[in-house]
């Protein structure tokens, strides 16, 4: 075996050399609290699987709701369903382990899906806001600009579009040689604290995650900014305020859905690394990955006066298949 005078840079080449896995310290820090946080993120991925299934099937059952908005819709919460669960069945096996070993091909894997997700879901959410701009500023071209094959191919676009590049990009972090150490102080891997274990010059990696993260989340997000612009000008000219009320209303749950998802993931992913503690990292996460999706199905049911209405069909109806049934 070759001989090293630097016996620092031996334990690092060897540590490249032998490292096979990962280890999330996810909330390690707070081990009294492992069980109230396992109970905690166990119910709000159930409400989520729940809500949002609920959507999925009002929009595919209820004959009001066959529009291009709510076909839109329910590719949202299907979605908000891949996202949560790329993330919250590991981490709810951890806490209730105890461990956070994870391989480093599944620790590949699962940034794949989160940024893949991610990244379709800004783009969905573009998508939605011009469903709401052609509906509002030209209503009378909706049913051509908007018809069926059109919005096949915008929700196939949002899909597909980020797979390559979150394909290049998961397998760019993971050719780093990493040997600072192999514990990841987050609750799933993602590039932040992957880039912070990594040795070597990160600058082309860096560099990359913001010319992705501009083309995913910021320019998605100014396409949103100038839908809004257009139709709240529009709205404005509205000389009912009965009807400046419906328009508002329809596009009020996407605005706040827009505006929470896109504010922590641009703080997390355009913030240089350098300055965002970990701490705060995993908060900004909790954000994007739990609490935001957990809150999108009672933001659009809340808002939105014809799923209220179809979910009263629906549960009339359950109760009246309920009462045949005895």
């Amino acid at each position: 075996m070759k001989f090293y005078q630097d016996e620092d840079l031996f334990k690092e080449r060897l540590n490249v050399s032998t490292l096979m896995e990962f280890i999330l310290l996810g909330f390690s820090n707070v081990p009294q609290l492992q069980w109230v946080l396992f109970v905690i993120f166990l119910f709000m991925y159930v409400t989520i699987l729940l809500c949002n299934s609920i959507i999925i099937l009002l929009a595919k059952t209820d004959p009001s709701l066959q529009t291009p908005m709510y076909y839109f819709l329910s590719n949202f919460s299907f979605l908000e369903i891949c996202y949560v669960t790329a993330t919250i069945p590991r981490m709810l096996m951890d806490l209730c382990t105890l461990k956070g070993n994870i391989s480093v091909l599944a620790c590949a894997t699962q940034m794949y899906f989160v940024l893949m997700l991610g990244g379709t879901e800004c783009l969905l959410l573009a998508v939605m806001a011009y469903d709401r701009y052609v509906a509002i500023c030209q209503p009378l071209q909706y049913s051509l600009l908007m018809k069926n094959t059109v919005c096949l191919q915008l929700v196939a676009a949002s899909w597909i579009s980020g797979i390559p590049v979150e394909i290049g990009q998961t397998y760019q972090i993971f050719s780093l040689p990493f040997c600072a150490s192999n514990r990841i102080d987050h609750f799933f891997c993602d590039i932040p604290p992957l880039l912070k274990l990594a040795c070597g010059d990160t600058f082309m990696n860096t560099v990359a995650v913001y010319v992705v993260a501009v083309g995913f989340v910021m320019v998605p997000f100014l396409l949103i900014i100038v839908s809004y612009i257009k139709i709240i000008c529009n709205i404005m000219k509205l000389s009912s305020a009965k009807g400046m009320a419906k328009a508002f209303s329809t596009c009020s749950s996407h605005l706040i859905v827009v505006v929470l998802f896109y504010g922590t993931a641009s703080i997390t992913y355009l913030q240089p690394n350098h300055s965002q503690s970990e701490g705060m990292g995993k908060i900004l996460s909790l954000f994007y990955t739990i609490l935001i999706p957990a809150l999108n199905p009672i933001i659009y049911t809340l808002r939105n006066k014809d799923i209220m209405v179809a979910l009263r069909k629906l549960h009339n109806n359950l109760l009246t298949w309920w009462g045949n049934l005895k």
